[in-house]
């Protein structure tokens, strides 16, 4: 297929919701596709000519398109790629591990409806929780302080009980995650320990300590932390599952969005430029001519050290949550004394990770993409959601909602995976360019929605992002996973530095 003249009206209609692209050549499986046609009209053609070269790139068996895929770096955002034998950083991306999670409060929402004491919330967090690019804790006075020598220790260990002790953290709360703690290429902590030490005495990892800082905090562009309003599905799997989850009907939560701020960037960048000086060293191809889709063969010393060094960020990304997480709980109870609350679950959408695809080991890149695995799958033995699947964590925007889903037997069809929220319909300056601002900030008015910023940044407006009502209709009638609960937005965290216009 000539990558030039793809559009929508490629991509094979299957059903409702499914479709598919064939593979380049047509030689392979053909590229899985996940969307209604309103959800298909909106992918364009670089995010569809991104998945070509993605499916066409060595030692790839499968490649998804989620509903909410878009033109990302190298990969689409919203894709799956799976590989039993090379890792691909690109279909990580440079935010290693940006995740979702979500912490229940035993509060009602009605606890919130006074705009006084959502106003109080929010600037008890942000004394906690800074937000913006670079920012650290010594920008809120209430964070956490966090040692070089700590910081050294929990990329290694990821969220283990000393690590959880010295932050404040639940150890329990670990219990509550995707992953609550990463190993290197070797299966060991001991290889990341080894690997840290070359990085930092080979100056690659400058400004350590400035980084350790940045845990416990979102960072700009689309992270955020949102309280929210839960309302509970009308059916009984929906109310089974909620119950499992912790999630009250009517009551409150706290949704989290952010990643491995600069210490995964600076990894992640790193590893880019090392593996792109090594093609060019050799002279060897690169995947559809785009140096974003380097890679490396499993096993070979460029692979060990980009699996190394993606589980350091991931576990940095993990406890950046879990603290977050913590410091979230501590406002509420500094504003709303008696509040407790518990970590629903913690999930990533920007990893790779070791699944069994087809019967073998393969490594499954998600890059914005979440994992869901449905009731009996075999990786849910021995945890609380043998029996209803896992809370998988969709954030739309503020005035749609976000969303709770589990996942469906269908979603093999997806490589047990779905879409990580609405995606993009505008890139950043397009929607800068585009939007009034007195119309984004009046729909917040209208919806009785309170943020941290003087002006929300138009780049992250919900009018920037695709129908998420929409991309749900598709999940639901690709039968890849169902509603448990809708979240309603009651106030918005979100970087509010103006200089930097949201896109940090």
């Amino acid at each position: 297929m000539n990558t030039e003249s793809l559009s929508p009206h490629s991509i094979n209609v299957t059903g409702e919701a499914t479709g598919f692209l064939p593979a380049p050549g047509s030689r392979g499986k053909p590229i899985t596709v996940i969307g209604t046609e309103a959800i298909r009209g909106s992918f364009d053609a670089k995010c569809l000519e991104q998945a070509m070269n993605s499916r066409g790139a060595p030692g790839v068996t499968d490649l998804v398109l989620n509903p909410d895929a878009h033109a990302g770096y190298g990969a689409p955002v919203g894709c799956v790629l799976v590989s039993p034998t090379h890792v691909y950083p690109g279909p990580v991306g440079v935010d290693i591990k940006c995740s979702m999670s979500l912490l229940a409060l035993d509060l009602p929402a009605d606890a919130v409806a006074d705009k006084a004491t959502r106003r109080a919330l929010i600037n008890a967090i942000c004394e906690r929780t800074p937000t913006g690019a670079g920012r650290g804790q010594r920008t809120a006075r209430k964070s956490r302080h966090v040692s070089p020598e700590l910081g050294k220790q929990l990329v290694v260990e990821g969220a283990s009980r000393a690590v959880c002790d010295a932050l404040g953290i639940p150890p329990a709360w670990a219990e509550r995650c995707e992953d609550s703690a990463h190993v290197g290429h070797d299966h060991t902590h001991a290889a990341l320990g080894l690997r840290l030490e070359r990085l930092l005495a080979g100056g690659a990892l400058p400004k350590f300590d400035d980084k350790m800082t940045q845990l416990g905090s979102y960072g700009g562009g689309n992270h955020f932390g949102e309280c929210e309003a839960v309302e509970i599905g009308d059916n009984d799997r929906a109310r089974k599952a909620a119950e499992t989850f912790g999630l009250r009907d009517g009551g409150l939560a706290f949704l989290s969005h952010c990643g491995s701020r600069g210490f995964g960037h600076n990894l992640a960048s790193g590893q880019f430029r090392a593996l792109q000086r090594f093609f060019e060293t050799w002279g060897l191809p690169l995947p559809g001519q785009d140096k974003e889709l380097v890679y490396a063969p499993l096993g070979t010393p460029e692979a060990d050290a980009y699996l190394d060094d993606m589980a350091l960020g991931a576990n940095f990304a993990t406890v950046n949550h879990l603290l977050i997480n913590a410091l979230v709980l501590e406002a509420f109870q500094e504003i709303i004394p008696g509040a407790t609350g518990r970590l629903v679950y913690f999930i990533s959408h920007n990893i790779a990770r070791r699944e069994i695809v087809d019967n073998r080991e393969a490594w499954v890149h998600r890059k914005g993409a979440t994992r869901a695995f449905p009731a009996g799958h075999h990786a849910l033995r021995d945890t609380p959601f043998a029996e209803t699947g896992h809370p998988i964590l969709l954030p739309g925007n503020p005035t749609a909602g976000s969303c709770v889903m589990v996942a469906e037997p269908g979603a093999d069809k997806s490589c047990y995976s779905v879409n990580h929220g609405a995606g993009r319909a505008k890139g950043r300056k397009a929607a800068i360019r585009e939007l009034d601002q007195k119309t984004v900030d009046d729909e917040f008015i209208t919806h009785d929605i309170l943020t941290n910023c003087r002006f929300y940044p138009k780049d992250e407006a919900p009018a920037a992002y695709k129908d998420f009502n929409e991309v749900l209709r598709s999940v639901e009638r690709a039968g890849l996973a169902a509603e448990v609960a809708r979240l309603r937005a009651r106030f918005v965290i979100k970087d509010s530095d103006e200089s930097l216009g949201g896109a940090a």
